[in-house]
């Protein structure tokens, strides 16, 4: 509540208070007020306490904080402005918490208290109105530190120093509250009565408890009255009622008997006592047995439940014969012989009685006896008596005098029984010693036990048996202990390196398999030792490795270690060399000694790489040629000085002198001196022209040799050229020479082409040196490669070889150079094989066979831990050993033995002799036997052993009689004869009469006692049906191919062809029970040969040639592609994961050749055009196929290809003066692409591969100078630009003067200069990294080490690449590492274990049986290997076997016996079934079928065949009995669990017999219980069809059951409608709207003021006239136009939409024509479109000058290359693209406007799309 409505609320009450108190009240008002005015403005404030400080840990710490004054307003200020007697302490004693407090503080954590609503704890939050999921709710606890050893509270900050405080709230969920939910009602019962006024009842059981608050149960009964007629004569009131029995009694005779003797059998015959009773008196008896019988009616009374006969007593069970069973079992009748013995005992034991002696020692006899009797000391059975009441009763239910009931007669009240007594069992025996005898703290603990025996077992009801064995875990400790025994893991060699195990199967099918190398794998076997304290327990260390026994593996603990690795062999690196160098000066071969006359010029090649096994293998590095007249120095001429003229003259001949240099024949600057001996280079004689001479240029320098060498055919040439420059005057001047004299040849390379060179062969075995002590012992443990034990010697073979002729002498090689014939070499050491020592025997114990000793076959084995090598010792040949033992005749273990029946003791005579027609030595009662256990092989044992080892225990009291004088007595039935044949014959059993029943005639009857029954033998006929599916596909076990020590290799072990798959077969009788399969001739499968389909892996082609680098100058790309010939399938290896920067894979359509256009493609007939765009087309959309590129960079050497050019041309003079030969004019020369070798320029090429901004000029344009002018050379090349380029600097080219001139004219200036500009003539260079290549393998590798490359490019200021000449020039730094070591994933195929043996049956018995086996992945894939198979697990059907199980029979009627209600019992039996193992009920068999099976119902061995139950007497009210327990129903909403468990529920209801009880009526009774599983029901309402103006409206279960509850009943849909007025017109129905309207067919005719008038039929629809009284004609539809019409049963107006598919699922016929139509139209319109198209198309752009790149780029479908500058577009004259495309652009402005647009669009889209 507000401050305002609190005033409010004030004044509200000042109205009501007199003046004088509002007077009070107001002085109180004023005193308040001044009393807060008067509150201090200074307070002091306080910071937060700091770290607790202390020198030691512990409460003894001390923290401080920060104290200070402030003003009310909240600003500081000083202290003295505060009272002094208030300031706060800023220090206090506090608990310092150092790390080890850890250990004694925690935080305790209370109970999270009741979800308590957030609405309750929040004000202003809502409750929800409707409950869906639940509410929201917040729950808390408390929390708090203590401390660890008594739980004492301390601060919170304690254990905030190690943890936060965990949370005090939580959120939570309250369910919505469920409602109790009923099933419907079951139908009526008959009428309680059968004449006069009675009730009817109808009973329904409870689905779902109500939970969370939700509404109670209904009432589950109903019932209504019913009278079927009217009653003839008077009906009883009066009914007789028994009670239950009594506790069970032993006669008062016996008791004292006991008493006296306690030694007494309690089972001796009841003769004494009885004879005892009869001398007491016959009136004591009667009150003795009066007042028996008033106990038992009080026990009755208080509720106690009768004798159940239970099969198992502690562990024991007793099962008493089925009632059906008993009638046919008499006890056996003694003989007279037998009788008179016994008779005569007992009189002489009579006779001694009087003797005290004789007295004793019959005592002593009987109790030695008893205590020797088998069993006897166990169960001390007593047979006594119960007794119970009969009472008569009136309808109302009071009790009244018998005497009302003596129209019935009187039950028996007594029956005899077991003495009940509780199991008793001695004390606990000592713990036994632990099973493990050895100490290992980190094993696995023993296990000890101790025992009880029983001393006593229960009997008649008594407590059970207590458990008679516990164990507890134990661990020997001390140092008594020894260690316990450890297991290790071990393993063997790895196996060598095999790569062929990583190859595909297309790979694999080349079948050159040699020579692989790259990413491998290898194997290993593990294997379990006993581990040495003394060794090393390293598995993976060999080297110092001891051979160990072999156990089994199932004693090492851990995991074992991996049995594969990848491993790698190193591929060779093969020899990689030089280019061969140019051929040397003929110098001798040793220069030291020049006594030989013949050199030889040679030349050679260096070793560029590390090849594998050193320079041994490479190619020959020298080739020599024998000449003449050898030099090892000789002077070289470096360059000619300018000509100088003779005699000082300033023009006229002259010479140049050489600038000369001593070299070896290695081409190296020597020392003068040594060319001594040469001849020194002449001066060459040169002219310097005058001024009216020719002046003629420089000579050239010299070509490059034509030829390498001289023969025949060929000889080398080189040339030079100079040029006019200036012609020579009329007069006096010096002529020009000849054209020819112009040029000049000279030969070279005279020597002749016979190149010889030494040859070696390949390195010889290494054979030991004799002449070298031999120190190669075996070495059983070494291991590795590198192991080496002596040197020996190899050789190989060494020729003089001429090339391309053979061998030839020694004589015509160089000797210097012949290479090494021997060399030394390390010996490897032997290795011996080393295997372990065989295994133990298996320790499969041999199981024991029924009928005699049989053999059993054991195995032990040994294995192989290191392979032989080097010549070392060979591996055993076996392996594997095995040998047979003798299996035990007789199996181990217990079985129960059951003694003789003892005689049948009956109820005391005392207690009988009242009931009417009692005889004192005929009637019922009860026997009991003993019962011991036994060894198999016959041997006592105690019973303990076979309560644990053999199942239930037998019955050990049956029901029995005694047969009186006039009774028949026969023997038991006999089993039927056995049937000779089926269909044929008859079966028999037979019984006969016993004792003195042979005698009687009423005996010999044959009628009322058969002496034999005949049952016709059945007509057995069988019938074998296929049942179940089809198993997997199973290989046969005979079709395995083992891998390398036992590996498991898929693709080499078989995995795929053909197999079996099996069918159960179950065979049925005549009567369609199943029975066992050899009844119908089968071994009970049926086979049917099946294919496993091998698996294909993916098959690409192979690698194409890699293409021309994508740049001629610098880094570009160079490409291979494989094309995809076959997709994986069947789980074949996928294809190759692709690199996304270097590889691609695409799509590309395979054209026919016809279709590859390599220049343009011009369409001048436009038919033709639209048939192959069509074409090509359909080709790219249906013939795609896949095609994988690998790209790598590449560096192209940017002098490769260059510009040749040839001499000048003479001057062809244009404007000339002919007197002097003198003027403008024209010089033209050559200009081509050349490749580029070390030779010189080969061949022409393509002149786009050199660079087109380096092309020297063809022609040029000049002034050719007159005679006297001044004459100069050439201009050289241009001086560097200083860089940085700035744009201030000049660069400059130089001429000299090849003419003075004449008198009076001078020379121009010989310096030229220019300004240099960035990007112009001035260029900053820079390096550019490519990027990684992909990793590159070795051609005999698939995966491993490879190395992946880069490459330098030299890049230009305006992004030219340039040679790498330019930025080492500059010198640059270069920091890039050009290669690095890579890895290639290896495709390793999954690898997977042997299938493991067939698994058990997984059902013992039906049809669902099945056998699994399983295999498990023992290496996964990795990389493209091949991924495991789906299928780890096989399955095959079970051999079909019947499936016999006891089951119990309905309960019969609940009979009180001998009257008419009151307590009683129900019985039923148990029976043999035969069924399949399914749901479905099977078919009753002969109870031997289910001999071989403990006695059991649904795997419970407690068998009850009778029950106590009620029979309610006439007009009693009483509740049914429980109902079975419902299944599990989740707490769900939407189908989600809500996490708070599972219910299930039973319930029981009412039932009334008279309607004047019904007040008298119990309670109905509701029991609900937590449960596990279940499932989730969801409910909602269901609704029928309106009848009238209502409907049926219930709930329904998701399962479709109706029930009552559950539903929301805020949702229920309307059940009552009514319409005003009410729809009374024919084929009228009210709608849910309220309004009336028409059934479906019928229209509604409505009147002015909106009502229904009639219902007319709607395809005659009458208008009315207009004379017609009634208004216009409406529908219902007119009024609410917007409202849906529906007819009776709520379906909306009918509508009209198009339905492509029919009832079957395929497409109607109309569709395919709507197809067919479309595609007609899109055709005509497309060739319209075209066929306006009569103008050449060229597919070419036009080419940019400034981007060499611009244009179309071709992939030609045929070849492997990247995409390239289409040639054919630059190589087009720039003319005729243009009129191509100008004939384009005119005939689109030239066509009329109507069509014009249509050009336009066809040309565009058309050009676009070609391009």
């Amino acid at each position: 509540m507000g401050l305002a409505s609190r005033a409010v609320g004030k004044l509200g009450v000042l109205k009501w208070i007199p003046p004088l108190w509002r007077l009070a009240l107001f002085f109180f008002s004023i005193r308040q007020l001044d009393a807060q005015a008067a509150k201090p403005r200074y307070i002091w404030q306080t910071g937060p306490w700091g770290r607790c400080m202390g020198s030691e840990c512990g409460p003894g710490g001390s923290q401080s904080r920060a104290v200070w004054c402030a003003h009310s307003e909240g600003w500081t200020t000083l202290h003295t402005n505060c009272d002094q007697s208030e300031r706060p302490n800023n220090q206090q004693i506090c608990f310092r918490v150092c790390d080890w407090h850890k250990d004694l503080y925690d935080w305790q954590l209370g109970a999270w208290n009741q979800c308590v609503p957030v609405s309750m704890r929040s004000a202003g939050v809502p409750r929800p109105t409707v409950c869906t999921r639940g509410e929201e709710g917040i729950q808390t606890r408390e929390v708090g530190c203590v401390q660890k050893a008594n739980g004492e509270p301390a601060e919170d900050a304690i254990c905030e120093y190690f943890e936060p405080k965990p949370r005090l709230e939580q959120a939570c969920l309250i369910p919505c509250p469920r409602d109790c939910v009923l099933s419907e009602f079951s139908p009526w019962t008959p009428c309680s009565k059968t004449c006069g006024m009675g009730l009817q009842n109808r009973i329904r059981v409870v689905l779902a408890a109500p939970l969370f608050n939700g509404a109670a149960c209904l009432n589950l009964t109903e019932f209504q009255t019913c009278q079927p007629g009217s009653c003839e004569g008077e009906e009883s009131q009066y009914s007789l009622r028994v009670g239950s029995w009594g506790p069970c009694s032993v006669p008062v005779a016996r008791q004292a008997r006991h008493t006296d003797e306690p030694t007494r059998e309690s089972d001796e015959p009841s003769g004494e006592s009885e004879k005892l009773a009869k001398r007491q008196g016959k009136k004591q008896s009667k009150r003795r047995d009066k007042q028996s019988r008033d106990k038992g009616d009080e026990l009755a009374r208080d509720g106690d439940k009768p004798l159940k006969s239970n099969r198992k007593l502690g562990k024991v069970n007793r099962k008493p014969d089925r009632p059906s069973r008993q009638a046919d079992r008499p006890p056996r009748q003694r003989k007279v012989k037998n009788k008179e013995k016994r008779e005569k005992i007992k009189v002489r034991e009579r006779g001694k009685v009087k003797d005290p002696e004789t007295r004793e020692l019959i005592k002593k006899k009987r109790n030695r006896n008893r205590q020797n009797r088998p069993g006897g000391k166990f169960w001390d059975l007593q047979i006594g008596y119960q007794t119970r009441e009969v009472t008569c009763v009136h309808r109302s239910g009071s009790v009244e005098a018998l005497s009302l009931c003596s129209r019935e007669s009187l039950p028996v009240t007594y029956q005899a029984c077991v003495i009940t007594k509780d199991c008793d069992v001695t004390d606990w025996s000592e713990w036994s010693a632990c099973s493990k005898e050895c100490y290992d703290p980190n094993g696995p603990n023993g296990e000890r036990t101790r025992t009880r025996k029983v001393s006593q077992f229960p009997t008649g009801g008594g407590a059970e048996c207590p458990e008679l064995e516990e164990s507890q875990p134990c661990s020997p400790r001390g140092e008594t202990a020894p260690p316990c025994v450890v297991y290790n893991w071990k393993s063997t060699e790895w196996t060598e390196c095999r790569v062929d195990l990583l190859l595909s199967q297309q790979d694999r099918r080349k079948g050159n398999l040699t020579g692989l190398c790259g990413g491998g794998i290898q194997t290993r076997e593990v294997y379990c030792v006993l581990a040495s304290a003394d060794m090393p327990s390293n598995i993976t260390s060999t080297k110092s490795k001891e051979a160990l026994r072999p156990v089994n593996n199932d004693l090492c603990v851990g995991t074992p270690p991996n049995t594969t690795q990848l491993c790698h062999i190193n591929c060779p690196v093969e020899c990689d060399v030089s280019a061969w160098s140019a051929w040397g000066p003929c110098a001798f071969e040793n220069c030291q000694d020049q006594t030989a006359k013949k050199g030889f010029k040679m030349r050679k090649r260096k070793i560029v790489n590390d090849p594998t096994g050193g320079t041994g293998n490479c190619p020959h590095l020298v080739e020599a040629i024998p000449c003449e007249d050898p030099r090892c120095y000789d002077w070289l001429v470096v360059k000619l000085e300018a000509c100088i003229s003779d005699h000082e003259m300033e023009c006229g001949p002259g010479t140049r002198n050489p600038q000369v240099q001593c070299v070896n024949s290695d081409g190296q600057h020597v020392e003068r001196q040594l060319c001594r001996d040469a001849i020194l280079p002449m001066p060459v004689i040169c002219e310097v022209p005058c001024p009216k001479d020719c002046a003629i240029s420089p000579w050239t320098e010299w070509s490059h040799c034509s030829h390498t060498c001289s023969g025949k055919n060929t000889e080398g040439k080189q040339t030079r050229a100079r040029s006019i420059l200036a012609y020579n005057a009329e007069q006096g001047g010096m002529q020009c020479p000849n054209v020819s004299a112009l040029l000049e040849v000279r030969s070279c390379n005279d020597h002749p082409c016979t190149v010889y060179h030494w040859q070696t062969g390949s390195w010889g075995q290494c054979i030991e040196d004799s002449s070298i002590p031999a120190t190669n012992t075996s070495l059983s443990n070494a291991h590795g490669d590198d192991a080496s034990c002596s040197v020996g010697m190899q050789t190989r073979k060494v020729i003089c070889v001429r090339v391309n002729v053979g061998q030839v002498p020694p004589k015509k090689c160089p000797e210097s150079l012949r290479p090494d014939t021997v060399r030394p070499c390390l010996l490897p050491c032997k290795r011996d094989c080393s295997v372990t020592p065989y295994s133990d025997w298996n320790s499969n114990s041999p199981t024991c066979q029924k009928g005699g000793k049989t053999k059993k076959k054991q195995s032990r084995k040994r294995l192989i831990i290191q392979l032989p090598a080097n010549g070392g010792q060979e591996c055993p040949e076996v392996l594997t050993q095995e040998r047979e033992i003798d299996t035990p005749a007789v199996c181990p273990g217990y079985r129960w033995k059951t003694h003789k029946w003892r005689r049948c003791q009956m109820v005391p005579w005392s207690i009988r002799q009242d009931s009417p027609g009692a005889q004192e030595t005929c009637g019922s009662g009860l026997q009991v036997r003993a019962v011991s256990c036994r060894k198999l092989d016959g041997g006592q044992a105690d019973v303990e052993a076979c309560l644990k080892f053999s199942g239930s225990m037998p019955a050990l009291t049956q029901l029995c009689q005694l047969p009186c004088q006039e009774d028949c007595q026969l023997s038991s039935w006999s089993k039927f004869s056995p049937c000779t044949a089926d269909c044929v014959g008859v079966r028999v059993r037979k019984r006969i009469l016993v004792g003195k029943s042979k005698k009687r005639e009423q005996c010999k009857n044959h009628q009322l006692y058969p002496l034999s029954e005949t049952k016709y033998c059945p007509c057995n006929k069988y019938n074998a049906q296929p049942v179940g599916n089809w198993s997997d596909c199973i290989l046969s076990e005979g079709g395995r191919a083992e891998g390398q020590l036992g590996m498991k290799v898929l693709g080499d072990i078989k995995e795929c062809g053909q197999g079996y798959r099996y069918q159960a077969v179950v065979c049925y009788d005549q009567d369609n029970r199943i029975v066992q399969t050899s009844h119908c001739n089968s071994h009970g499968y049926i086979e049917e040969a099946c294919i496993i389909p091998c698996p294909s892996d993916c098959k690409l082609s192979e690698w194409s040639n890699w293409s021309r680098c994508s740049k001629s100058c610098g880094s570009g790309v160079k490409v291979r592609s494989k094309w995809l010939r076959e997709k994986p399938y069947n789980g074949g290896r996928p294809c190759p994961k692709l690199d996304h920067v270097n590889q691609v894979i695409c799509f590309k359509s395979v054209l026919p050749k016809a279709s590859v256009i390599y220049k343009y493609i011009c369409f001048y007939d436009t038919g033709k055009m639209i048939t192959v765009f069509l074409l090509l087309s359909l080709i790219i959309a249906f013939q795609p196929q896949a095609q994988v590129y690998e790209v790598v960079p590449c560096v192209s050497d940017c002098g490769q290809y260059v510009w040749v050019v040839e001499p000048w041309s003479i001057w062809k003079v244009t404007n000339a003066d002919l007197k002097d030969n003198c003027g403008e004019g024209v010089q033209t020369r050559k200009v081509r692409c050349m490749l580029n070798t070390l030779d010189g320029p080969s061949e022409q090429v393509e002149d786009y591969l050199c660079d087109p901004e380096e092309m020297p000029l063809g022609a040029r344009d000049s002034r050719l100078p007159c005679p006297e002018d001044c004459v100069l050379s050439d201009w050289g090349a241009w001086s560097p630009c200083p860089l940085p380029c700035n744009g201030n600097s000049t660069r400059e080219r130089r001429a000299s003067i090849a003419r003075q001139p004449g008198e009076g004219k001078v020379c121009p200036s010989t310096t030229q200069a220019e300004l240099c500009k960035l990007n112009s003539n001035c260029f900053h260079h820079s390096y550019n990294i490519t990027d990684w290549s992909t990793c590159q393998l070795s051609d005999r590798a698939v995966c491993g080490k490879g190395i992946k490359t880069r490459m330098l490019d030299c890049v230009r200021s305006d992004g030219k690449s340039v040679d790498l000449k330019f930025c080492k020039e500059l010198g640059l730094e270069r920091k890039w590492q050009m290669n690095a070591s890579c890895v290639v994933e290896c495709p390793v195929n999954c690898q997977l274990s042997e299938w493991s043996a067939w698994s058990d049956c997984t059902h013992k018995c039906g049809l669902q049986g099945k056998l699994w086996r399983s295999r498990t992945v023992v290496q996964a894939p990795r990389g493209d290997g091949r991924p495991c198979p789906t299928q780890m697990q096989q399955w095959k059907p079970c051999l079909v076997k019947p499936c016999y199980n006891w089951r119990y029979s309905l309960w019969s009627e609940c009979k009180s016996e001998g009257a008419r209600c009151g307590e009683g019992l129900r019985f039923r039996n148990i029976s043999c079934f035969v069924s399949d193992g399914s749901d479905l009920p099977g078919g009753l068999v002969d109870d031997e079928m289910c001999g071989e099976q403990e006695p059991a119902v649904d795997g419970d061995p407690k068998i009850i065949l009778q029950d106590s139950c009620t029979v309610p007497c006439p007009g009693e009210c009483y509740l049914t009995d429980w109902t079975v327990w419902s299944p599990c129903q989740l707490i769900c909403f939407g189908g989600e669990d809500l996490g708070y468990g599972s219910v299930q529920v039973r319930s029981r209801a009412v039932v009334a017999q008279d309607p004047e009880n019904l007040l008298q009526c119990p309670e109905q009774e509701l029991e609900a219980r937590p449960c596990t599983g279940g499932r989730c029901f969801e409910y909602t309402w269901q609704a029928g069809p309106w009848r009238s103006s209502s409907r049926h409206v219930w709930c329904q279960r998701s399962d479709g059951l109706n029930v009552t509850g559950g539903c929301p009943t805020t949702s229920k849909p309307i059940a009552d409608r009514s319409c005003d007025p009410p729809c009374i017109k024919p084929r009228s129905f009210c709608t849910e709207s309220g309004v009336c309207g028409c059934e479906e067919g019928y229209t509604e005719v409505m009147t002015s003021d909106g009502l229904l008038d009639q219902c007319t039929v709607i395809p005659v629809l009458e208008l009315p006239t207009a004379g017609d009284s009634k208004a216009d004609v409406k529908t219902i539809r007119a009024f609410n136009p917007t409202q849906p019409a529906f007819g009776p049963n709520g379906r909306a107006g009918r509508t009209w939409f198009l339905q492509p598919f029919g009832p079957d699922g395929k497409l109607k016929t109309w569709v395919y024509g709507v197809a067919a139509g479309v595609i007609v139209l899109l055709v005509f319109m497309m060739s319209m479109t075209y066929l306006a198209c009569r103008n050449c198309f060229c597919l070419c752009n036009e080419p940019n000058s400034k981007s060499p790149g611009d244009g179309l780029y071709w992939m030609d479908p045929n070849s492997y290359t990247v995409p390239y500058i289409c040639p054919a577009c630059q190589n087009l004259e720039q003319q005729e693209i243009c009129q191509l495309q100008k004939q384009q652009r005119d005939a689109v402005q030239q066509a009329p406007r109507a069509s014009r647009q249509a050009l336009e669009c066809s040309a565009s889209r058309f050009e676009t799309l070609i391009t």
